[in-house]
């Protein structure tokens, strides 16, 4: 008895002690700054918090060009969204500037993960002093990206997924075609794929986008009316003392600003906001009041163009464009072909020759290797005109289309069993069984014109 009784204390104070011992464990495990803080060449620029979540404002020294490992350096701007290091990571690609804003993208939501949202290299402030624009390429940018995921696998090691909108969907595809182990899979939402840059069909596609023909001749109708008023136009422009030394002048800014005004209307609005399109014979100040609010007026100035060099010189040199459609006008016209990206980038930045084969090598890579790819697009979205296709050799990938929707179409927005098809296929990627309630939520409707506008992207 005496030594029975022993023998359970002797083992009751083990148990104590080892409960004790884990509990020291756990307490003394590196706070998730303190991890950050130890990677090499990572920077805490910031912190905040986001609801139950942390957020950091980073910086992580890249080289300037990473065939060059030890040559020029910067410092390339990305931020944290923590929840858990044993939740999946998104790394979500911007494309453009880092928002001021840390929020959760939609597989950040859908799976309630991290996210490391990345501003894309050579966007201010994470540019290169001096700047060798050569450096500004697919391939370069991918290494970034690379290199962030590589570093932070040290701290995220569940699954990783990377994502993003536009030209940040474009970015997270260029980096699985050269980096394809980094993630696990890949959401990827209204990336337009222009694989041969002089055979595009946009202007066929706006022209006959929507359900009413008659809103796509009304936006002729407007085109023609500004231009045919253009002095007006421009006297309030210069009267609201914008600068036009970019563009070569107030009248060649206007007209390009004209020629993308179909466009942008289907990016960023609804076959609804047709009923707003002024008709024959509009005022003036009707027809400035519907430009100013579908395309915005500020944006085609030396001010509003200066932020997205970049995006233009990439354009210009990899990514393609998508061919003004001058049928409308090109009897108004004074600078035709102006709407170009050379148009939008400083004289002082040299344009090589355009890269055919760069959007050819990914298109061929997606078709023919690519898995666990998820595209959405939007059915009226020109952006979507020239979508990536999946092909033969594509495993595990899904491609949707969101009915009449816009450059905001996303998961939320597709029909019901398309939703649920899109949802299971993100949380099996990332290894999770259920998705939060409020993350399956349907989105009542397109992001509102301003909001959309605002991202440019």
């Amino acid at each position: 008895m005496v030594n029975r009784l022993a023998r359970s204390l002797l083992a009751f104070g083990l148990a104590s002690a080892q409960v004790a011992a884990t509990a020291a464990v756990v307490s003394a495990a590196p706070d998730i700054e303190d991890r950050l803080a130890a990677l090499p060449g990572v920077r805490i620029i910031s912190e905040a918090t986001s609801g139950t979540a942390r957020t950091f404002v980073l910086g992580i020294e890249q080289p300037a060009d990473h065939r060059k490992p030890r040559g020029q350096k910067f410092e390339q701007r990305f931020s944290l969204l923590h929840k858990a290091e044993a939740k999946p990571m998104v790394l979500h690609t911007s494309g453009y500037h880092l928002s001021g804003t840390v929020s959760a993208s939609e597989p950040a939501r859908l799976v309630d993960g991290n996210q490391i949202s990345v501003e894309q290299r050579f966007f201010a402030p994470s540019r290169p002093s001096p700047a060798d624009w050569d450096d500004l390429t697919i391939w370069q940018a991918a290494n970034d990206h690379h290199r962030i995921v590589t570093a932070f696998k040290k701290i995220y090691g569940a699954k990783w997924l990377s994502t993003g909108a536009s030209k940040g969907g474009m970015t997270s595809i260029y980096h699985r075609r050269f980096f394809p182990r980094d993630v696990d899979a890949t959401i990827a939402y209204v990336a337009p794929n222009d694989v041969v840059n002089d055979r595009d069909v946009y202007g066929e596609f706006i022209r006959d986008v929507g359900d009413d023909p008659s809103c796509n001749r009304r936006l002729e109708g407007v085109q023609r009316q500004v231009l045919q008023h253009r002095d007006e136009f421009v006297a309030r422009l210069e009267a609201k003392g914008y600068t036009y030394g970019q563009f070569g002048g107030a009248h060649r800014a206007l007209e390009v600003l004209v020629l993308d005004t179909p466009f942008t209307f289907w990016q960023y609005g609804t076959q609804d906001q047709c009923a707003l399109v002024p008709g024959a014979g509009a005022s003036v100040d009707d027809l400035w009041t519907f430009i100013d609010r579908t395309v915005g007026f500020d944006f085609y100035t030396d001010a509003g163009v200066a932020p997205y060099e970049t995006y233009y010189y990439q354009a210009g040199t990899q990514l393609g464009w998508p061919e003004a459609d001058e049928s409308a006008v090109r009897d108004l016209l004074r600078h035709p072909g102006s709407s170009v990206p050379r148009t939008m980038v400083p004289d002082s930045i040299r344009f090589p020759r355009f890269d055919r084969r760069a959007m050819a090598d990914i298109d061929r890579w997606v078709r023919h290797q690519g898995s666990r790819l998820l595209f959405v697009n939007g059915e009226n979205d020109p952006w979507s005109a020239e979508p990536f296709t999946l092909g033969r050799g594509t495993r595990d990938s899904l491609s949707f289309t969101v009915p009449g929707g816009n450059h905001g179409a996303n998961i939320a927005r597709l029909p019901e069993a398309d939703r649920a098809t899109a949802t299971a296929a993100v949380l099996r990627w990332a290894g999770v069984s259920s998705a939060p309630a409020a993350a399956l939520a349907v989105d009542e409707g397109p992001d509102s014109l301003d909001a959309l506008r605002a991202r440019r992207g």
